[in-house]
């Protein structure tokens, strides 16, 4: 089983010339065409919250279901972050982990089944700071797994860190092995690789990268990226450690 999965930072919808575009994200999803994507910035910051892609723009234009704990009516996600995942998968449960933090910041994480496979899946966004960061991305592995069966996992995000390797990147479980798509913010003149998708023992990575269209440039402050996995299929795509940072 082979599947695509991508991290999508949209900025509360805000493009580059300042307008607020649903419709234009939705058309970055649609070039995107991964199964699972991971939204960061997917309410807007103040007020109610309010969801910039609305459940029923969703529902009618979209091949995709959300996937957050629903705790403010007009909100999408959790502090921001939704899955989203295609229609024919699963979903079997969702949680959100109670991350230390200076400032709102979230995570979503779920369990997904398709073809007669199960994995765990986490969409974050991480703090500004680099000590928060750590904290919390030790804090999202442990709860993908404490009291959990195992199950291969997936994690992915805008994880703010400007470091190739180090920082949050090396607090990561020994068993994670995080990707290097590319550059990705900001969006028109990419410098930093602060969007990264990490995967855990048991899935080959066919491939990755950060998806640089015209539109995308326009939609956001930063790039899509994403990864084609393989679960328990190494020999048909290269191991993890083949795309690392």
């Amino acid at each position: 089983m082979d599947l695509t999965f991508a991290s999508y930072n949209i900025h509360k919808g805000v493009g580059a010339d300042r307008r607020r575009d649903p419709e234009r994200i939705l058309a970055v999803l649609h070039e995107l065409d991964a199964d699972i994507i991971a939204l960061q910035e997917a309410d807007r910051r103040f007020g109610a919250r309010a969801a910039v892609l609305s459940s029923a723009l969703l529902a009618d234009r979209s091949p995709w279901v959300p996937v957050a704990p629903r705790h403010r009516p007009q909100s999408l996600g959790w502090h921001g972050n939704v899955l989203l995942v295609r229609r024919s998968i699963t979903v079997e449960g969702v949680s959100t982990p109670h991350l230390p933090t200076l400032e709102p910041r979230g995570a979503v994480c779920a369990t997904l089944a398709h073809a007669g496979h199960r994995w765990r899946v986490a969409g974050m966004h991480l703090d500004l700071s680099g000590l928060r960061r750590r904290q919390q991305v030790r804090t999202i592995c442990s709860h993908m797994t404490e009291g959990l069966e195992p199950l291969p996992g997936v994690l992915m995000g805008d994880l703010n860190e400007w470091s190739a390797r180090g920082g949050a990147l090396a607090a990561f479980a020994p068993h994670y092995h995080v990707l290097a798509p590319g550059r990705s913010f900001p969006a028109r003149r990419p410098l930093g690789m602060l969007d990264r998708i990490v995967v855990s023992d048991g899935w080959g990575v066919a491939g990755c990268g950060v998806h640089d269209s015209a539109l995308a440039r326009q939609a956001s402050d930063h790039l899509p990226v994403w990864a084609r996995l393989v679960l328990n299929g190494a020999r048909h795509g290269a191991p993890a450690s083949t795309y690392a940072a």
